[in-house]
């Protein structure tokens, strides 16, 4: 997939901005910059429909995400597919988008039949608990540093994995084999191993789902950790230890509701739980991604008017599907003229968008 250049002076970008990011995210007019925040789904299958192809070259997004139906073909019309979208989204800003895909393994599946299948998270548990964790974990390398080489080559740059929750009795009807399983290092260790690996290949991972989740289905219903800090500061510490010795490019929060850090709003629209909990006390710097607010988690708001609240609160990047695109553009937009979100709040969400654009290779800096 062909890399696109951006042409920038890079002393006078440190000068000026501090980094090359900066300087590209301060060309870009607010339909764009609000545009570079969102992670879109998009139709079709081998190719997209003459609407899709008009709605992207109306709003470039910052992100793709594909799904079964997009990628159920064998690999060389994927491939593409993804080239004809990747290049769409690109001629419009001159900046090229993620392509993002769910791909933990097991029960969580996206492509066809002639891209190899991940094992689940789980299994690599079970397998520690038969021939020991060193073992365990050396599996887990092989096949995951074999599987980001063959996506990245259909045109994979994002990957929405893997889950650092530590499976308990309580999120275990949820997680079911996604989790690495109830031990807090094991689970810490072989998250590790995908992200470094997905990103040896040049894929940035999306570790998920921050804080955690419980038993009920955030697509459905709300659903509340009822746990103090201390307990919190348990559950968590897979993040706390992946934030502190991998430098996770992004994190994806869930939409629970915590009601010791903020009982009054989801951890997707909290700047208590993104601002205070996930980047003050964690250290976490890269991408902070929120899942889709159309879901039942999230209730009370329209999926554009959550966007804008989460922006505010510290979110970097939002899933929105293809329905709801123009829509929640158009509300960023809004919020941006009325003063409910300044644009140096959105200037800084797609800057560190675009920091991980040049860190994964889809932007070429020119000296």
């Amino acid at each position: 997939m062909a890399k696109f250049i951006i042409v920038c002076l890079f002393l006078i970008c440190h000068a000026v901005y501090g980094n090359p990011a900066g300087e590209i995210a301060s060309s870009l007019d607010d339909r764009q910059l609000a545009a570079q925040v969102l992670l879109t789904g998009v139709d079709g299958k081998d190719k997209l429909s003459p609407a899709m192809k008009a709605l992207l070259e109306k709003i470039p997004a910052g992100g793709i995400m594909l799904f079964r139906y997009n990628l159920d073909s064998p690999k060389e019309t994927v491939k593409k597919f993804l080239e004809e979208i990747y290049g769409l989204v690109a001629q419009n800003t001159g900046i090229p988008p993620f392509m993002a895909v769910d791909h933990e393994g097991g029960l969580v599946r996206r492509f066809g039949a002639d891209v190899e299948r991940l094992p689940s998270a789980f299994s690599f548990w079970e397998l520690a608990g038969k021939e020991g964790r060193e073992a365990a974990l050396s599996r887990a390398e092989t096949l995951y540093r074999r599987s980001a080489k063959e996506i990245r080559e259909l045109g994979i740059t994002m990957v929405l994995g893997p889950v650092a929750e530590t499976l308990n009795d309580d999120n275990r009807v949820f997680l079911e084999t996604r989790s690495y399983g109830p031990e807090h290092d094991f689970t810490e260790a072989a998250a590790s191993v995908f992200i470094k690996s997905m990103d040896e290949a040049g894929i940035s991972s999306a570790v998920k789902h921050f804080p955690g989740n419980t038993s009920s289905d955030p697509h459905s219903s709300v659903s509340s950790i009822k746990a103090d800090r201390d307990l919190l500061s348990e559950m968590i510490k897979p993040f706390a230890g992946i934030i502190r010795q991998v430098n996770p490019p992004i994190i994806m929060l869930s939409h629970v509701i915590v009601p010791a850090i903020d009982s009054n709003k989801n951890s997707s629209l909290s700047p208590h739980v993104i601002q205070d909990w996930l980047r003050g006390e964690l250290g976490f710097e890269g991408i902070v991604l929120a899942d889709d607010f159309s879901m039942g988690a999230v209730s009370g708001l329209s999926p554009g008017d959550a966007a804008v609240e989460a922006l505010n609160a510290g979110v970097d990047m939002i899933m929105v599907w293809p329905m709801d695109l123009s829509s929640m553009h158009n509300s960023i937009l809004e919020a941006l003229k009325d003063g409910r979100l300044s644009r140096e709040r959105l200037y800084e969400a797609a800057e560190r968008i675009i920091a991980g654009k040049i860190k994964y290779g889809l932007i070429t800096l020119s000296e």
